[in-house]
């Protein structure tokens, strides 16, 4: 059975989302989604995609540049999990954007969310946005699927 049908986001996330992606164009962007102890708000926080700076030290490691790339800042990212988790709060979603592309799951954004084969955050849901010259065409979302032992698109909705 698939774990999540729906993604229920905040409307001032889905706004802060779409800044994030337009702001970071043409290069990708990422961050994170955690819903506050009592699940009444959404909080979003905007990590440092570190995909250059990656590329620039090895770049036959990480041929990718952050154009058509991500790599969250590991610290940066436990930094913040720690920080949410002892107020009681919830990680409710990674979410990229894809400049210049459609809004769909690839293969390697199946690596970040599952470096072992299963997701290293199984219940989170992954947001995907599809952003052309600075407009947001389509955002997506994706759930683990343990039926299909992949990511699926499921609904997002406004809250």
């Amino acid at each position: 059975m698939d774990n999540r049908k729906a993604l229920d986001l905040s409307q001032n996330a889905l706004e802060e989302v779409q800044r994030h992606a337009r702001e970071s164009f043409p290069e990708e962007c990422c961050g994170v989604v955690f819903s506050d102890a009592k699940g009444a708000s959404d909080r979003v926080y905007r990590l440092k995609n570190i995909q250059n700076k990656l590329h620039q030290l090895d770049p036959l490691t990480y041929p990718r540049t952050a154009a058509i790339a991500y790599a969250m800042d590991p610290q940066e990212l436990d930094a913040i999990i720690q920080e949410e988790q002892a107020m009681g709060a919830t990680l409710k979603a990674f979410y990229h954007s894809h400049p210049d592309h459609e809004a769909y799951f690839s293969d390697e954004d199946k690596v970040f969310a599952c470096p072992f084969g299963e997701p290293t955050f199984p219940g989170t849901a992954q947001i995907v946005i599809s952003i052309y010259d600075r407009v947001v065409k389509r955002i997506a979302a994706f759930a683990w699927s343990i039926e299909r032992k992949n990511f699926i698109e499921i609904a997002l909705t406004k809250t």
